[in-house]
């Protein structure tokens, strides 16, 4: 299935969700994350969102059966390139 993670955490604390995050993800933008995941990797995925978030927090996850159902358009450089690293 394919996934996009949008978080909102204070400052200090983003770089913990971002590290999770680019375990299972790519990090497309400031605060979303998007790629293919296996059921098995989402729920343990959402097991460790839960256990990080504090009061205040929030993630959003959207799920789609796959990338083909993803309309995506990006203006500017796409993050998801691979071309980006050397």
């Amino acid at each position: 299935m394919y996934v996009i993670l949008v978080y909102d955490m204070e400052a200090d604390r983003t770089q913990k969700m971002l590290r999770l995050g680019r375990r299972y993800l790519v990090h497309v933008q400031n605060s979303v994350l998007e790629g293919e995941i296996t059921k098995g990797d989402l729920a343990e995925l959402r097991g460790k969102i839960e256990d990080l978030l504090i009061v205040g927090e929030s993630v959003v996850i959207y799920e789609l059966s796959s990338e083909s159902y993803l309309d995506r358009t990006v203006y500017g450089e796409d993050p998801k390139t691979d071309d980006q690293f050397l």
